[in-house]
């Protein structure tokens, strides 16, 4: 049954829209067809969008080798992405406009970003970093950050980055592994209301890595010095940024992108998907740990303005960031499916009481929004709203699948394929099919593949985390429906499906059911194998305040499972919960739970270090004990 249509893009937007304009040019009547020809003439895709954004001189040679893992992109070329960034540009143009709790919007000029940049990068030298030493950040979503990433890739130098609220030893797993020459760091940050001092935590780290020289904002200070700002030429393939991933089961996989994949992949995403244009000003909420952050920071390779908010996204309340929005005149608001899930719960009206009239656009990520989260952004949002839900990943540090400026949003679909991304649906046997739920999978390489991860010198990991279901083929680890008409159904993690039966259902699916009870505000499930007996399948709820998990409750839950996904997979029990464990960057934990519930020791399910509530993990962890005691 093919969904309602929530919107169709104006005859104003089809105009302007970067995308039209180069479908145009290359000669095709439809995006269907120019993104078929973007995944089987690869070469001369990609050697299109470096010549349409002036990278630079190139040789003829785009792809020296097709092979995943390993293909080889432009060999022999030279490039930089800070120069690229800040190539022609105007100095009294906005490049940033800063905002946060309880401070004043900030506006930052190309000229002062610039200027910013220049003396990071004088610093940073001075402090002896070099083409390919590492610069890690611990630190907020600011200004600063953005210009010491900035000065860090001028320099030929690999950036890394995470939040201050992330605890000592999530740190040290990441940066230890890099072993980075210089650590720039804040001592306190603010979130909720509160500041928190991260001195005993800053101390912790720094202890575990000696070798790394310490700049702290706030209390030193950059050289004053006349050293102008230079662009150190780089190899396609050398190191931009090291990416992590949730690091649940052990040390998180650093991942390795590169400065001409990154460059170009971001340039093809932001003007072309994103259709960033001069004038507009786009937003992410995002921390320094995500890699929404790297995402929304390359908005500065286009003419647009970037919009940077550091704090939490529910202080004073969940308007803070529609507010925001209204104050600097946002004209695309990214934002994650749990953010409009929870304006959902809360009876958030954003259109309501405040101008947002230059909103035209939402972008969702981090997990399938549900097609009531589509219904909820047209009703209190704006009917005119380009509504674009994304999937892609950290590893990839992009979306392909996403927004299509040309293209009808259908309720709870994602528009279609990215540009470049050879993405199809294929069933057990590795055969691609349409209309029918599957593995994501890739076929075609992409620039921003990661050129390896940090210490793995065999690229035993690397292979082992996307080839060794397909050999030659990337396995991206999610459920994916390619609907005949062209757009995508992400149905959750493919590695936490739940099979009742025969019957194969994403997690999403079932979560899409339990959140429209009005009681339930989050929900964790998994599928548990009993030797001898069907699969116990618990499903954990979060209640709103106030709420209890009565009989009419349960049955409602029960009720809207059996209805929206099918009998057989109505939970077994229902079990309330305080919060659902979830890691930094918000992922629910579902496959630790489950691996916990099935008695594996839960320090080797999990590491509390990789959670940004871990807490939150105890009563599953006593749950799991009590089964094994025969008291549950």
């Amino acid at each position: 049954m093919t969904p309602p249509v929530l919107w169709t893009p104006p005859d104003s937007l089809l105009q302007r829209c970067e995308l039209g304009a180069y479908r145009r040019e290359r000669g095709f009547d439809t995006y269907e067809a120019l993104w078929r020809w973007s995944v089987t003439e690869t070469e001369a895709f990609w050697a299109s969008i470096w010549d349409r954004y002036g990278v630079g001189e190139r040789g003829e040679t785009v792809l020296a080798s097709a092979e995943m893992p390993g293909a080889q992109w432009f060999p022999g070329t030279l490039v930089n992405y800070a120069e690229h960034a800040f190539r022609d540009r105007d100095p009294a143009a906005l490049a940033i406009i800063a905002g946060g709790e309880d401070r004043e919007d900030a506006p930052i000029t190309w000229g002062e970003l610039q200027e910013q940049t220049r003396r990071i990068a004088a610093g940073l030298r001075a402090l002896g970093v070099t083409k390919g030493d590492r610069v890690a950040a611990y630190l907020p979503n600011i200004p600063e950050t953005v210009a010491a990433f900035l000065a860090t890739a001028s320099l030929g130098a690999v950036w890394s980055s995470c939040s201050p609220d992330f605890g000592s030893r999530s740190v040290i797993d990441r940066f230890a592994q890099i072993e980075p020459k210089v650590l720039i760091a804040v001592r306190r940050y603010r979130y909720n209301g509160r500041e928190f001092d991260r001195s005993e935590a800053l101390a912790e780290i720094t202890a575990e890595m000696p070798g790394a020289r310490t700049f702290i904002l706030g209390e030193d200070e950059w050289p004053a010095t006349d050293a102008p700002l230079t662009f150190e030429k780089v190899p396609f393939d050398h190191p931009l940024w090291v990416l992590y991933s949730s690091g649940t089961t052990g040390l998180p996989k650093a991942i390795v992108q590169s400065q001409g994949g990154i460059l170009l992949e971001h340039l093809k995403v932001l003007r072309l998907h994103a259709d960033a244009q001069r004038g507009d000003r786009l937003f992410w909420f995002t921390t320094t740990g995500w890699m929404m952050w790297n995402y929304i920071v390359s908005g500065l390779l286009t003419d647009a303005t970037i919009l940077l908010y550091d704090g939490s996204p529910g202080y004073p309340s969940l308007d803070a960031l529609w507010d925001f929005a209204a104050r600097t005149r946002m004209t695309s608001f990214g934002t994650s499916a749990s953010y409009i899930g929870a304006c959902m719960k809360a009876g958030v009206e954003p259109a309501a009481g405040r101008d947002l009239s230059a909103l035209k656009a939402v972008g969702s990520t981090g997990s399938p929004l549900s097609p009531e989260g589509f219904r909820w952004v047209y009703e209190h949002v704006g009917e005119d709203t380009w509504l674009f839900s994304m999937s892609g990943g950290t590893d990839l540090c992009t979306a392909f699948v996403g927004g299509v400026a040309e293209l009808p949003v259908y309720e709870g679909e994602l528009q279609a394929r990215s540009l470049g991304a050879a993405v199809e649906s294929w069933d057990p046997d590795g055969q691609p099919h349409i209309g029918e739920v599957g593995e994501l999978v890739l076929t075609k390489p992409m620039p921003s593949m990661p050129i390896y991860f940090w210490g793995d010198a065999d690229g035993a990991k690397y292979r082992e985390a996307y080839f060794d279901t397909y050999p030659g083929v990337w396995r991206h680890g999610d459920w994916i429906e390619i609907t005949e008409r062209g757009t995508a159904i992400i149905s959750g993690r493919s590695d936490a499906t739940i099979n009742r039966g025969g019957i194969r259902m994403g997690t999403a699916e079932i979560y899409r059911a339990v959140l429209a009870v009005d009681a339930v505000t989050d929900a964790l499930v998994v599928d548990v194998p009993v030797e001898g007996e069907d699969a116990w399948m618990p499903l954990f709820v979060v209640l709103r305040d106030g709420e209890e998990l009565t009989d009419d409750v349960i049955k409602a839950i029960r009720t809207r499972v059996r209805e929206d996904c099918s009998p057989r997979h109505v939970p077994s029990d229902i079990i309330e919960v305080a919060e659902v464990p979830r890691t930094l960057s918000g992922k629910v934990l579902e496959l630790p739970v489950k691996r916990i519930l099935m008695g594996t020791p839960p320090e080797q399910a999990a590491s509390r270090d990789s959670l940004a509530n871990p807490a939150a993990l105890d009563p599953f962890v006593e749950l799991a004990a009590s089964r094994t005691s025969g008291t549950g």
